[in-house]
């Protein structure tokens, strides 16, 4: 049995995964959230209990703010033992300054967001980008194995940071254009079974469109990743960005009006919404 030395900050749509295969492996010690959860199976610990029982603090929060609040409380229990696995989507200005307050007190840090949705990490498929000092990154490997297939060494947390945002860019627009695409297929009454078979010989067939092709074919807009998510992601993206992105900038401006229009909480392929005449 191995060790159960990890904690789980934030039991969203993720991070109740990872706890799900961390207690499977035997390494969850604590979970914690911010909000009841008396649909999983565990009993929330305070912030000090969890830092007491585990050696890892893995965070899966909303945004840099939430980091933020709960490193805040999450500090001042902080010991040189332990290593905080930063997980929520953030700047590369918060990056810093959130591996600076948990340093600070004698800790580690490891910048740590990732690639994939709900059915990656359901099926342990998920991919980090990974930020630190060469020796901690090394430390977490074993741990973040046990809920992924792949950890890339990026470089500072700054880097780490920034390319997720950048992953999460081209994500997007990869959906804009599907959701466009197939829009303007079905305006000339082409049927969604030509459009992906055709799609398929297609170099634009990507990862992407097969993971959407049946959401979109059924009209299932159940998020594996929300449209306030992403909408909030670009923003990081174009808060990052040292020069204008025209697709970017347009971007946001699709993710606002979905999340506007009333579909914040719908998976971002919602975007098509707006398309509709």
């Amino acid at each position: 049995m191995t060790q159960a030395n990890v904690a789980v900050l934030g039991l969203g749509l993720i991070g109740s995964i990872w706890a799900r295969h961390y207690a499977a492996a035997g390494r969850l010690a604590s979970v914690w959230s911010r909000s009841p959860k008396p649909d999983l199976p565990w009993e929330l610990e305070s912030l000090a209990a969890s830092a007491a029982q585990a050696d890892f603090l893995q965070l899966c929060l909303y945004d840099a703010d939430s980091v933020r609040e709960v490193l805040q409380q999450l500090c001042p229990h902080l010991r040189p033992g332990h290593t905080v696995i930063q997980s929520s989507t953030i700047d590369g200005d918060s990056a810093e300054e959130c591996a600076a307050l948990v340093q600070a007190t004698g800790a580690n840090y490891v910048e740590a967001p990732f690639t994939g949705s709900k059915p990656a990490a359901e099926e342990r498929k998920t991919v980090f980008f990974l930020g630190g000092n060469e020796d901690r990154l090394q430390l977490v490997e074993p741990v973040l194995a046990t809920i992924s297939a792949k950890r890339f060494h990026i470089g500072t947390p700054r880097q780490a940071a920034t390319i997720k945002l950048a992953m999460n860019l081209q994500i997007s627009g990869i959906t804009q254009a599907l959701c466009e695409g197939i829009t303007l297929s079905r305006q000339a009454d082409i049927s969604d079974d030509t459009f992906f078979e055709v799609m398929k010989q297609n170099v634009a067939w990507s990862g992407l469109s097969a993971l959407k092709e049946p959401k979109i074919r059924a009209d299932n807009f159940e998020p594996q990743f929300s449209v306030k998510n992403m909408h909030k992601d670009m923003r990081l993206a174009n808060k990052t960005a040292g020069a204008t992105m025209p697709l970017l900038t347009t971007l946001i401006e699709c993710f606002a009006a979905t999340e506007a229009a009333g579909y914040a909480e719908e998976d971002f392929i919602a975007l098509i919404h707006q398309l509709k005449s």
